[in-house]
Parts: C-alpha cells; structure tokens; sequence
C-alpha cells in the first residue's frame, strides 16, 4: 500500500485503539489491581510478539546500545509510567487524567527541539499545540471538579508519567531508528511484565483478582490491540513523521473516548464537546501547517 495512505490509516488506527483503552482499563480495574493488570497485558504482549518474531524470522538486537535502550523502554516507559496512569485512573477522574496528559505533546515538542537537529520548536508548532490543549479543556470542562487536596497525587503522576514517555520518545527517534518497531519491545514488555507482578505478590491485595471470560477478554484486547499492534504502529511511524506530530495522538485519543462513551454508554455530547474538537482539529491543522502546504505545493506543481 502506497505510504501517503498507509501512515495516516495507521495514524487513525492507534487514535482509535487508545481512545478505547481508557474505557477499557477503567473496566479492568475492578478484575485486577494496577500492577497485576499490567504485569499480565505486557506479559501476553510479550508471548504475542515472540511469536510473530518467530512466525517472521525476525531476530533481536543484542549489542550492548540495544540493551540499554530496552532497559530504559522496560523501566521509563512500560513499568513506571503506565503503573502511575492505571493508579491515577483509580483515583481521580479519567476527563482530568486526559486533560494533564495533555502535557506529553509540549514536553516532546521542547525536548525534540533541544535533542533533535530537525525538530525545531516554531511558533506555529506552539500555537497549534497550545490550541489543542485548549480544545482538550474545554471538551472536559463541563461539571469538571477539582480536588486538590484528593487529587493531587493522581495528577502529579499523570503528569510525570506524560513527561517520562515524552522522554523516552524523543530517545527512540534519536537514538533507537535501527530498531525493528515489533521485536524492539519484546524484552522491555518482557521484563516490565515480571518485574510489576512479582511486586503485586508484595504490595497488592490479590483476593478481589477475578478470571471471568469478560475480565480475560478486558486484558486481551488491552494486550493485543493496545498494546502489541500500537506501539508497533506508533514506533514505526516515528520513523515516518515527526515525533511531535506523531504526540499529538494525545490529543485525540480523548475525543475518541468520549464519542465512545456517547455511544456505548449513552453519554451526552454537549457544546463544549463540540467546540473542543474544534479547537483540537485546527490546532493539529496548524501544527501540521507546514507539512500540508508542502504537500499542495507539490501537487500543484506536478499537476502543471
């Protein structure tokens, strides 16, 4: 398939996929604590990506850069930060879990400018970022409720989670290109797997952990779909597009949840929605600003 159709399919894919997880974790929640939730999606992703390597030849990189790079992954970017997400989930509402996580886009787009020659922070780039935020507020901001005093845990480690993957996302387009996007997390999804369920033997209450067919078709989804297929999509298009385009996903990813909510949960779209998804196309619009008008300029050229 022809890549000027395939990268935005597989753009719209991974929105679609993670805008459904959070739903799909909250609905997992009551099954499993965070660390064993986790700890058996990455460890199932894990066995799954084994298999494809193996079904596909696909062979690991074992030099000692490569190494370091799934340490890192396995610990900054599964373990830690997916751990703080599933926690705050439980804790506070999952419309101020989107709206902090909105964070992850600016930190890619400061951290890219000052470790990647190519990816310059321009003002059009941090209009159509701020823009988007805006949209992503005002989706959420209807009957929105702040507890600081209860909440303010949660949102810290959303917001350290969402700077943490940021990091570790500049480091992949960096450093981690020669990578394959499929076998470059067996070994992180691996290690993160055991590490989060042997400390929920130590830290977590066990007895409400609960294997029905619904509960195992919860983790399933989470680890095939959300897991496996996306971060093998997204790392793949991070060697197609700029990271800081790709981190925009975070800011539809939301939107895709709340239309789900409307339509699996009966959930109301008020105006705010509305006008925040306005607000959130025009500042990816912007943001991609540059990109597009090369893209017509081109065409236009060519149509001559």
């Amino acid at each position: 398939m022809n890549s000027k159709f395939l990268i935005p399919a597989a753009y719209i894919a991974i929105c679609l996929f993670w805008g459904s997880s959070w739903l799909i974790i909250q609905l997992s929640l009551p099954y499993f604590p965070p660390m064993m939730n986790i700890g058996i999606r990455f460890f199932i992703a894990a066995v799954v990506i084994l298999l494809i390597m193996k079904l596909n030849n696909l062979s690991l990189h074992l030099d000692s850069k490569s190494i370091k790079i799934y340490l890192i992954l396995a610990v900054f970017s599964y373990a830690v930060p997916f751990w703080m997400v599933y926690w705050a989930e439980g804790h506070i509402p999952s419309s101020l879990a989107s709206i902090l996580f909105g964070v992850y886009p600016f930190a890619v787009a400061i951290l890219s400018s000052i470790f990647i020659i190519d990816e310059k922070l321009t003002s059009s780039r941090f209009v159509g970022i701020s823009m988007a935020f805006i949209g992503l507020i005002i989706i959420f901001s209807h009957g929105l409720k702040v507890d600081i005093e209860n909440y303010l845990t949660g949102m810290i480690l959303v917001v350290v989670s969402a700077i943490l993957q940021s990091g570790i996302a500049v480091m992949i387009k960096k450093h981690g290109g020669y990578l394959n996007p499929l076998s470059m997390n067996f070994i992180p999804f691996l290690i993160a797997s055991i590490g989060l369920i042997l400390l929920s033997f130590l830290v977590e209450d066990l007895h409400r952990v609960e294997f029905t067919v619904l509960s195992i078709s919860y983790i399933l989804y989470l680890a095939i779909i959300v897991t496996v297929f996306n971060f093998t999509v997204y790392f793949w298009l991070m060697k197609k597009i700029s990271v800081v385009i790709l981190s925009l996903t975070s800011f539809i990813t939301p939107i895709v949840a709340v239309i789900i909510g409307w339509i699996f949960h009966g959930e109301r779209l008020t105006e705010n929605v509305f006008l925040g998804m306005v607000f959130v196309l025009f500042g990816i619009i912007i943001v991609n600003w540059q990109g597009i008008n090369k893209y017509y300029h081109q065409r236009f050229f060519k149509s001559m």
